[in-house]
């Protein structure tokens, strides 16, 4: 499958130019990405590029508390103000206004989520009040001078002690902070092996809280025509179509007559998934005074406001043999929501996360119960990896500390319990597609040279130096979808996907996805992927994606999901298109179309070589329409609806090697080496980025990153020099390799590969950082006061 599959080990993949690729090997071809040069140059249009004839600017009031009651709210200076075109508030709406849920579980607590708080506010940063001005910075001057009275309330941000019965209650009508309690696995089962256990292993651990930074933060645009009642909104998003049935919803507009487009979108990480009240406002103020409106969001707002990830209170166990076989595992966990339900937010520490429990291992009893918590910080939603990275590092951390519990060495240990045949059932619901866990583990060690690796590490502390590995043996459910399982799991919508592939008369091809790229190289690979089942060039290609207007329906990229779901879409509308242009040819040819083979874009005669057509004469013959079989209709294209029967289950072996110094708490990674498996690869460059940043984001996670806020839930860490995210400087050189299962589930046999470095990575650093020092746990992030008071209590034989 293409140029080239894998790549050598430390040397990274060598993109290839397009033009020095044959047509047949361009699928799985590392050719450079297309979409660099406008991005590089800044000829990317950004939604805040957007400027539009008489367009005015919003702003937003928002809660300088956490939790208080609104007394009053004063807008009068605001709106005396020159410039300022009006201020309104929650009693000026005249539409619905609340945003909806999209995933609900039965024992799920529904409270009403208003775009504008009316009498109570209930994490810092509630919008309150709105503000339409002719320009920008008028308009941030006049929410300046909106005065709000508060009668301030308790608030609560941990989600343990937000469980506590005297805990402050966020909405009072729930009565509690209890958002659901949801269980899977079997629980009597897992008592009965825990019962007939040697040994058993238990761990506290926390996930922390972590907010998202992409380049770009949320903005939107919106322009509407009364004449024909016509609204358009460009907008930061990752699934416009899925944002236009919301907010069609909640200001009362048209689904047929909105249009969302994303244009270029600077990252998301899962951040621009979700609908906030921010877009809708964007969009009614737009309505209400029928000027086109801007709003873009200060690096405050979304330190703020953006749904934030992770937020795990764990108390884990494992039960082991005397010999090093696992026989159950216990999992009790409370789970951090928010203020609101966001819109996946019940999906993320549920059916995301309680699903992955089993990790890479035979385990023959599971038994997981999460409680979730609101609380007084902002939604907590998905964020790349979105619950399966919180499964894993619990998994991973528990396996670290099981091998330790019976003397093996850690990766002997998970080599004993892999999972050995497939297809898997786990004991917690999902089938494993795929996979060779030994596989990946071997190719790590092997680059690794994990004996020697182990001997220096004995040396090293012998002579005073803390050398620590740490092994992350991950897997993850990806390709999000099918439809009919995610509804009977609470899904408020199907996780299909939709492709069109058309063919113009000149014989060039655009191609339409419901996806969203903002970064992952759609761009690029789509285009591989309809040249190679057209057998027509690469660079007579488009794709087209984030448009509304233009393509039917879509469900938006997130979760690893846009090759294994969208990628097969556009597989399948393309042979849809194959077949009709098969019968054109077979018809011009004068054969039976049982007697037409198709191979790189050529249609021939069997055994006559001299009869034949491209596909691309075929597409002229098409609208021409001068000479078609009867009753077939003009044109050349095709729309599918693709939904999958399974996830896919990409896998690998993450480890770091560290130095740590016990006197200061510092950590020095020396090396990460990142074997993955995410069945075929379209392209392995664009894998290999995805792998980088992924991992660069794990490390983010596991030493510097963490939402911080104080016992009045005001965030302490609300800017970049107070929340660190990781440089340049911060992120080791990175050995990447990879096997390949390919996946049954999809005609691309691609698992996805969007979040592997961000599922990864943290375990793997926490793990050689605890190999190091030889101590239980350190919860993240590993700052410098945590392990120096780590190593001192591990030197003293206190607890840490």
């Amino acid at each position: 499958m293409g140029a080239e599959s894998e790549s050598e080990s430390g040397s990274g993949v060598q993109s290839i130019d397009p033009d020095d690729v044959d047509a047949a090997d361009i699928l799985g071809s590392a050719i450079e990405r297309r979409e660099d040069p406008a991005l590089l140059t800044g000829d990317a249009e950004y939604t805040d590029d957007i400027e539009l004839p008489g367009m005015v600017h919003m702003t937003i009031k928002r809660s300088q508390h956490a939790h208080a009651r609104i007394e009053d709210i004063d807008t009068s200076e605001a709106e005396a103000m020159d410039g300022v075109i009006e201020v309104f508030t929650a009693a000026d709406l005249d539409v619905p206004g609340s945003l909806p849920t999209g995933w609900l579980l039965d024992s799920l607590e529904q409270v009403d989520h208003p775009i504008l708080a009316e009498e109570r506010v209930r994490y810092q940063g509630d919008a309150l009040a709105v503000v339409v001005a002719e320009e920008r910075y008028v308009a941030h001057d006049a929410v300046d001078r909106i005065d709000v009275d508060y009668d301030r309330l308790g608030a609560v941000v941990d989600p343990d002690e937000a469980l506590d019965d005297d805990a402050p209650v966020v909405h009072d009508d729930a009565g509690d902070n209890v958002a659901f309690d949801w269980e899977i696995g079997d629980a009597e089962k897992t008592d009965a092996a825990f019962a007939d256990a040697d040994h058993v292993v238990d761990l506290d651990l926390e996930n922390q809280l972590l907010i998202p930074n992409a380049m770009e933060p949320r903005a939107a645009v919106a322009e509407y025509n009364p004449s024909n009642d016509e609204l358009a909104v460009h907008m930061t998003s990752q699934n416009p179509h899925l944002h236009r049935l919301l907010m069609s919803g909640v200001i009362d507009h048209p689904e047929h007559k909105l249009q969302v487009r994303a244009p270029d979108v600077g990252g998301g990480f899962g951040s621009k998934i979700h609908h906030y009240a921010d877009e809708a406002l964007v969009a009614l103020a737009a309505k209400r005074h029928e000027r086109p409106v801007k709003w873009t969001a200060t690096r405050t707002e979304t330190y703020l406001t953006d749904a934030q990830g992770r937020g795990h209170d764990t108390h884990a166990e494992m039960a082991l043999s005397a010999d090093g076989d696992i026989l159950g595992f216990r999992v009790d966990t409370d789970a951090n929501l928010g203020a609101y339900l966001s819109t996946f937010a019940p999906a993320v520490p549920t059916y995301l996360y309680g699903t992955l429990l089993s990790g890479q291992y035979d385990i023959p009893a599971i038994h997981c119960s999460v409680t979730g918590a609101f609380t007084n910080v902002p939604p907590v939603d998905a964020y790349r990896g979105a619950g399966r990275p919180e499964a894993s590092f619990v998994v991973e951390r528990m396996v670290h500390l099981a091998a330790k519990e019976v003397g093996m060495d850690p990766a002997e240990f998970r080599r004993r319990n892999f999972v050995g045949e497939f297809p898997y059932q786990t004991e917690v619901a999902v089938e494993y597609d795929s996979g060779d866990y030994e596989k990946t583990l071997d190719r790590a060690l092997d680059i690794l040279d994990y004996d020697a690796l182990r001997e220096r590490q004995r040396e090293a502390r012998e002579d005073g130096k803390y050398v620590g590995v740490g092994l992350s043996a991950y897997i993850e459910a990806c390709g999000l979808a099918p439809s009919e399982l995610a509804g009977q799991l609470g899904a408020q919508a199907g996780l299909w996907e939709s492709g069109l592939v058309r063919f113009h008369p000149s014989g060039k091809v655009t191609a339409y996805c419901g996806t969203s790229g903002h970064g992952q190289g759609h761009d690029t690979t789509y285009a591989q992927i309809v040249a190679n089942e057209l057998g027509v060039d690469y660079d007579d290609v488009e794709v087209v994606e984030g448009d509304t207007d233009e393509i039917p329906q879509g469900m938006g990229t997130y979760g690893s999901r846009s090759a294994a779901v969208g990628g097969s879409a556009l597989v399948k509308s393309s042979r849809k298109l194959v077949e009709k242009a098969k019968r054109i040819a077979a018809h011009q040819l004068e054969a039976a179309p049982e007697d037409v083979e198709f191979e790189g874009g050529d249609f021939q005669v069997a055994g006559a070589p001299d009869r034949s057509m491209h596909i691309t004469e075929i597409a002229t013959q098409a609208y021409l329409a001068h000479d078609m079989p009867d009753d077939m209709e003009p044109g050349l294209e095709a729309t599918s609806f693709y939904d999958p029967d399974n996830f896919v289950f990409p896998f690998g072996l993450h480890a770091a090697v560290v130095e740590v110094d016990p006197a200061t708490g510092e950590i020095e990674i020396e090396r990460y080496v990142a074997v993955d498996d995410v069945g075929n690869q379209i392209n392995p460059k664009i894998v290999e980025g995805q792998i980088h940043g992924g991992v660069a984001q794990g490390i983010g996670q596991a030493l510097y990153e963490g939402a911080e806020y104080d016992d009045n839930g005001q965030l302490v860490t609300g800017s970049m020099q107070d929340y660190t995210v990781p440089k340049a400087e911060h992120v080791p050189e990175m050995e990447t390799d990879s096997t390949c299962t390919p996946s049954p589930v999809n005609p691309l046999g691609v698992k996805g590969v969007g979040e592997a470095g961000t599922i990864a990575a943290p375990q793997a650093v926490v793990n050689a950082v605890c190999d190091a020092l030889d101590v239980e746990h350190i919860d993240m992030p590993l700052k410098a006061e945590k392990v120096w008071r780590a190593a001192n209590a591990a030197t003293d034989g206190g607890e840490n």
